[in-house]
């Protein structure tokens, strides 16, 4: 067997490290919290040696996937080591500081301690709540600010790698686009965020039109500071409903800036019919009710272009990894997620096929399943 390049040599050992980070984070914090504040309803992952092998054989064929796709050109190498190392290090004692406060919620099951500055009549229900037991929901900027290093944390350090899973089937879907100018070529990602996945798109799109849009004020400021680091971006953030569109004239054609950050419900996208030619959504719709996640699919499918594509990322599915059945049954036990249980069981292919979707496709990436459609 050859040996593995420097580079690849340097990419495996900067993954590992975060794995072992993460693993070690969570372990020491459950055993500390656990001694100040016993929580006995705690469920524990059950990782018996087979489901550890399962594990790490999965994350290593990740890995893999994640460096050839970089060697392969669907995105730049560095992106292999992208990490905003000086942002986490000042998030990392943010998490230990709240971590009394998320405990002490999950223990008295206080699912709607929201700040009380929002206006709630601009939310829909569903999306006042705390997911993850996080402190303000996605609703304030501290919850902003941490948010990129926690999902980190969780996913044992994997997140790039599975959300860069969205880049390939993008390229690929935009290739019927090949004859248009690049910067009349749009890609639109819902439920942006902090922006972590709106810089993966810059780097793998460079000329062509990126918005995000997400229903968070702070989440959105946040992408514009993260983002706002990119030579040459211009960062502008509009607030915008389904029947005041932000752009002159009701037409995308008045976005001259590389970025564009929405504030807007995926419900009612504010996008004239046929106006865009790629969506991107990570990590949205398993915090979705079903009635919810079919209303968005038929909004992306008025919205995108004929022969325009749409790759949607989220957990993985009982149907597809059924090896990780005890892991997903712990993740909704122990984290408030209250439309989970339903999403690991729908069937978004199905869906995807009734509302016009052709060419759906979906592969599995260790906790993360990847879906791709042509409208």
């Amino acid at each position: 067997m050859a040996r593995d390049s420097i580079p690849k040599f340097a990419y495996k050992t900067l993954q590992q490290g975060k794995s072992i980070a993460g693993l070690a984070h969570k372990e020491i914090s459950s055993r500390i919290m656990n001694l100040i504040s016993p929580d006995s309803d705690l469920n524990n992952f059950n990782l018996d040696s087979n489901l550890l092998q399962e594990i790490q054989k999965s994350m290593d064929s990740l890995r893999e996937e994640d460096w050839n796709d970089g060697e392969n050109g669907i995105y730049p190498t560095r992106l292999l080591f992208d990490e905003p190392w000086l942002r986490y290090i000042t998030q990392y004692p943010k998490v230990w500081l709240d971590m009394p406060n998320t405990w002490e919620r999950r223990k008295k099951q206080k699912y709607n301690d929201l700040p009380k500055t929002i206006e709630r009549e601009d939310y829909p229900n569903y999306y006042l709540r705390n997911f993850h037991h996080q402190t303000d929901g996605y609703l304030s900027d501290f919850s902003a600010s941490i948010y990129d290093l926690q999902v980190e944390i969780l996913f044992n350090g994997t997140a790039d790698s599975m959300r860069r899973r969205i880049l390939k089937p993008l390229k690929e879907g935009l290739s019927t686009f090949h004859e248009r100018k690049t910067n009349n070529v749009k890609l639109l990602d819902i439920a942006t965020g902090s922006g972590r996945t709106l810089k993966q798109l810059r780097a793998s799109f460079p000329k062509n039109k990126i918005l995000g849009l997400d229903l968070s004020d702070s989440y959105l400021k946040e992408a514009s500071r993260y983002i706002s680091d990119l030579e040459g971006d211009l960062i502008e953030l509009i607030k915008a409903n389904a029947e005041s569109l932000p752009f002159e004239d009701n037409s995308l054609q008045a976005i001259s800036c590389v970025y564009q950050l929405i504030k807007a419900n995926a419900e009612s996208l504010p996008f004239e019919d046929n106006s865009l030619q790629a969506i991107s959504c990570v990590y949205l719709f398993h915090e979705l009710p079903r009635t919810v996640r079919e209303k968005v699919l038929r909004e992306i499918f008025r919205v995108l272009e004929p022969g325009g594509v749409l790759v949607l990322a989220d957990s993985i599915q009982i149907n597809d990894s059924p090896k990780f059945i005890s892991i997903m049954e712990g993740f909704y036990k122990n984290f408030h997620e209250p439309f989970y249980c339903d999403y690991i069981k729908d069937d978004i292919d199905t869906k995807m096929s009734e509302i016009g979707f052709n060419n759906i496709n979906s592969k599995s990436f260790f906790m993360t399943k990847v879906w791709s459609a042509i409208k």
